[in-house]
């Protein structure tokens, strides 16, 4: 197994999962969170989403912190994020083919047609102290698979001791609390998109994408 024989947001048989949307709402997570974005945006969850959430903070030792780094996203921004990287990979892989650089692209920034990201459904996270000193899980959180030399996926192997560690107590506070992780990206979990339906066998996705 390499490291990009994961199932990855591109693949059709995450693409072709259909959507019934709950309508669940789309809520502010302030003050019930940590929060360490850039944007008020960046803080909204459906609220089933933020509930797990929720649940897995409370899952950590105390002297474990989890907190939001990005929640929602707007669909044009989703766009400009993938375009952006794709064209990247595009000029520093010359020889890649459109079909190529979409799926390479998609390890790290999922398509905008089905970015869970875009529903309020997905969340990327770190851990901090209770001080609010962020945690070294073995890369910064958004750091693209070029930059952080793979160590980006979550189960890569060179990763440190303490890293690891670190990854195992997120993960089974997130696993527990039902969210489902992307395993190019330790921070990415999602909850009701059609990655989550893909790797739970729903019959469809249960959140769709969100303009507001």
């Amino acid at each position: 197994m390499t490291w990009d024989d994961v199932v990855l947001m591109s693949d059709p048989a995450v693409v072709s999962i259909p959507v019934a949307d709950s309508d669940a709402a789309l809520v502010d997570t302030d003050g019930l969170i940590a929060f360490t974005g850039e944007t008020t945006d960046a803080r909204h969850l459906r609220q089933p989403v933020l509930d797990r959430l929720v649940d897995a903070a409370a899952a950590l030792p105390d002297d474990l912190v989890l907190a939001l780094n990005e929640g929602w996203r707007p669909p044009a921004l989703q766009r400009f994020y993938f375009e952006r990287y794709a064209a990247r990979l595009r000029t520093e892989r010359p020889g890649l083919t459109e079909v190529e650089a979409h799926r390479l692209a998609s390890r790290f920034v999922s398509p905008p047609e089905i970015a869970p990201h875009t529903a309020g459904a997905a969340v990327d996270v770190l851990l901090t102290t209770n001080d609010g000193q962020v945690l070294d899980l073995g890369c910064p959180i958004d750091a693209s698979p070029e930059a952080s030399d793979g160590r980006c996926y979550t189960h890569h192997p060179g990763i440190g001791h303490e890293a690891r560690l670190l990854r195992l107590e997120l993960h089974r506070a997130m696993s527990g609390a039902g969210l489902i992780n992307y395993p190019t990206e330790w921070w990415h979990w999602s909850w009701g998109d059609r990655y989550w339906a893909h790797a739970t066998k729903a019959p469809h996705a249960v959140l769709g994408p969100v303009a507001v």
